[in-house]
């Protein structure tokens, strides 16, 4: 086969567009979207509810490769935005529905878009910015705000074209942009992520077990790639999705039933919410077959046996594609999983040098295939060069593996603690807090030693109603971590300071340091030594 077919082929295989008529012709009248409204979108009605949309957009000026902001929720209109933009082969740029402020401008001016779909509900929020190049803005659900310089429409102008949507200029490849996904930016401005359509359909190969019948809850955002991976998994292989806007623990079954999703990703704080609801009799009574678990939570088997729900877990982050991923209930206490086919990963100390087994150190992954993984930062050459450096991508993300491949993330290198010679994960500590019956979140960051080094703190949001006593969990984690581990400070917050994003921010935390509120454990005459501990009990308490 000559290089020009195998590109064909390979944009028959990943590239948006031609999904989407492939899918049309052959099972036009297959499910391909339900929305928590209850509409229903075949194959069919998908093809000409996007092809609408592009016709619309180009009479708006869009044109291959141009990019285009949309902030929108999740829904119907967000759905159909995306797969319009990439039809005519323009870039998708959303934006996350919580942004406001410098983050907002930040976004807005990094994408150089010069057109805006909104959600009305938000775009007031632009008065209160820097607008940089938006000409217009087109706004769902309501009209649109006065801004100085820039042109508003309401949502028919999304279906006001009358004719066919033109072929882009050139055919759109699998090398070709698809978006720009903004990292949540916990560390300084958000960096914006081009991601082509050959890193999109390598990301959702991550987990092979999807089959037609399938159907994805999505309740991941579709400006984070959480939610633009499930769909873009199920569109690939024919199958089909529920999009919901939000996690709710409350009517989480009853959505799984009422959807008959069969496969969904759950992140982070969901499995505790899950796992802490009082047991009921149908706990196995719904279609929900198998999930994506991030990070494998130590509950993983206990969710397994109690739901009947198959278990994978993989590393993934917005720059790269699932290198990382586990067998099906995978039974190695906090794995990520092994490298799959088609990847390389390396745990390195600052200049790139392996580290032996076992060792904490930078992970850095490489892909054999191109552009299987992210082709940089939009607008930003320095920190693609730094990430990029030596052939690899920097995760930034330190870790370890074992003798038998197995990966284990230890924590942001940016988030590890070193107490009196002892280097500390914040991920494992925070994992051990989270188990405590009475929190729902956690946070774990160093703070200034009078020794010098860090001491450890710990930031909880109790669960709702209950009594929360400091000394109890002291208790509780001196049962389960090293004494060097368990934290000295335990401050309570009814939430914890989060980007749009739901990432912790640390480095709020961190600068807040200890508060008039924080309860230091040694204050209260609670020492902890290196003897062993009697199970139930604390002997090593002073």
């Amino acid at each position: 086969m000559d290089v020009d077919s195998v590109a064909r082929v390979a944009a028959e295989k990943y590239v948006l567009r031609n999904l989407i008529d492939r899918h049309a012709a052959e099972r036009g009248d297959k499910e391909f979207v339900l929305f928590s409204n209850g509409e229903v979108w075949d194959y069919t009605r998908l093809r000409h509810n996007v092809r609408r949309v592009a016709a619309s957009l180009q009479a708006l000026g869009v044109r291959q490769d141009d990019f285009v902001l949309s902030w929108l929720p999740n829904g119907p209109h967000a759905l159909v935005v995306w797969f319009a933009l990439n039809y005519i082969g323009a870039v998708y740029v959303p934006v996350n529905i919580s942004y406001r402020g410098r983050l907002l401008a930040h976004v807005i001016r990094n994408s150089g878009a010069r057109l805006m779909i909104a959600d009305a509900r938000l775009a007031d929020r632009l008065a209160e910015v820097e607008t940089a190049g938006l000409d217009t803005i087109v706004t769902v659900s309501g009209p649109p705000p006065v801004l100085a310089g820039v042109r508003g429409l309401t949502e028919e102008a999304l279906s006001a074209a009358s004719d066919q949507p033109a072929d882009p200029a050139r055919d759109v490849m699998p090398w070709d942009t698809h978006a720009v996904i903004y990292t949540s930016g916990t560390t300084g401005p958000s960096k914006g992520v081009l991601s082509s359509y050959r890193h999109l359909g390598a990301t959702t190969e991550g987990l092979d077990t999807i089959v037609e019948s399938d159907r994805a809850l999505v309740n991941l955002p579709l400006f984070h790639v959480g939610g633009t991976n499930a769909i873009y998994r199920m569109l690939m292989r024919g199958a089909s999705i529920a999009l919901v806007e939000s996690f709710d623990t409350a009517t989480f079954w009853d959505t799984i039933r009422a959807t008959r999703s069969t496969s969904m990703t759950l992140l982070g704080a969901m499995i505790p919410f899950l796992m802490k609801a009082p047991p009921s009799p149908r706990d196995r009574d719904h279609s929900l077959r198998q999930a994506i678990m991030v990070p494998l939570s130590e509950d993983a088997p206990a969710f397994t046996e109690r739901f009947d729900v198959d278990i994978y877990t993989v590393f993934n982050m917005t720059e790269i594609c699932c290198p990382i991923v586990s067998e099906r209930n995978p039974d190695v206490p906090k794995t990520c999983g092994r490298v799959r086919a088609g990847f390389a990963a390396r745990v390195v100390d600052g200049n790139d040098m392996e580290v032996p087994i076992g060792t904490v150190g930078e992970l850095m992954v490489r892909a054999d295939e191109p552009w299987t993984m992210n082709h940089g930062y939009h607008g930003n050459p320095e920190a693609t060069a730094r990430a990029w450096r030596n052939g690899w991508f920097h995760t930034g993300d330190a870790f370890r593996r074992d003798a038998a491949g197995n990966f284990f993330f230890v924590d942001r290198m940016k988030d590890a603690i070193r107490r009196r010679g002892e280097n500390i994960s914040s991920f494992e500590v925070e994992a051990e807090i989270g188990a405590h019956p009475k929190v729902r979140e956690a946070a774990v960051v160093g703070v200034p030693s009078e020794f010098g080094e860090d001491e450890v703190m710990a930031i909880v949001a109790p669960m709702p109603g209950v009594e929360f006593d400091p000394v109890e969990l002291i208790s509780f984690l001196s049962l389960r971590l090293p004494h060097f581990m368990v934290p000295r400070y335990v401050r309570l917050l009814p939430d914890l300071p989060k980007t749009p994003t739901q990432k912790v921010e640390k480095h709020v935390l961190r600068s807040e340091g200890i508060t008039d509120d924080t309860w230091d454990r040694e204050m209260a005459g609670i020492r902890l030594k290196r003897e062993k501990l009697d199970a139930g009990q604390l002997k090593a308490m002073e």
